[in-house]
């Protein structure tokens, strides 16, 4: 079975993309052990703790993340990168423990993967 990276790169807020790569990301689980899961750009807004997207009408699905090790969806990572550029840090409260690299090392990661999904 080939390895299968999802790479989250926009915004939880203002498209459904980050939605429907959760979903996707849950079903090819079911395929796969193989699967990545990464984190880069406005992607690392998706694992912010303590959002409240009711106050905007959106859908609450950011929780979800939580569960990926549920899912033996066990290999995140989160760019570094990212979220100092978005005023963040390792340190900030997420919704999944996802173990935070800078690019060169998230490259690197993410090369060993035969299918990249981007969302």
């Amino acid at each position: 079975m080939k390895r299968v990276a999802f790479v989250f790169t926009t915004a939880p807020h203002g498209s459904s993309a980050g939605r429907e790569g959760l979903d996707a990301l849950l079903a090819t689980s079911a395929l796969t052990d193989d699967t990545g899961v990464f984190f880069l750009g406005d992607g690392v807004l998706q694992l912010l703790a303590g959002q409240q997207p009711a106050t905007i009408l959106a859908r609450d699905y950011i929780a979800t993340f939580k569960v990926l090790p549920l899912y033996d969806i066990d290999n995140c990572w989160l760019c570094a990168a990212s979220l100092r550029e978005r005023g963040f840090s390792a340190a900030t409260p997420r919704v999944l423990d996802a173990e935070v690299l800078e690019p060169d090392a998230l490259r690197e990661k993410l090369d060993n993967y035969d299918v990249i999904m981007t969302f």
